[in-house]
């Protein structure tokens, strides 16, 4: 999603301004509140944040399932070490 002007807040005028705000990101909008004239918070919909979090949930899953189906490949094709070896290599 791109930015419009404005959408980008200073973080001063946030404060006054936090019910209008909140009121415009429910219906849509995400805000961009700054701090010294740099990116500093982000308004979002709750229930964006909600979503946003289950996907990097999902995410983290596919990795450790890409890693799980990486490992069954490497054994195999008959790749793989001994516990002994794998102690040794992580101390």
């Amino acid at each position: 999603m791109s930015y419009t002007a404005q959408d980008v807040v200073p973080i001063s005028e946030a404060r006054a301004r936090l019910t209008e705000l909140s009121d415009e990101v429910v219906a849509g909008a995400e805000k961009l509140l700054t701090k010294n004239g740099a990116a500093y918070v982000a308004i979002v919909d709750a229930r964006k944040l909600d979503y946003y979090h289950a996907l990097e949930e999902e995410h983290a899953s596919l990795v450790l399932l890409t890693e799980a189906e990486t490992g069954l490949r490497e054994i195999l094709a008959g790749r793989r070490v001994s516990n002994d070896e794998l102690l040794k290599a992580l101390s």
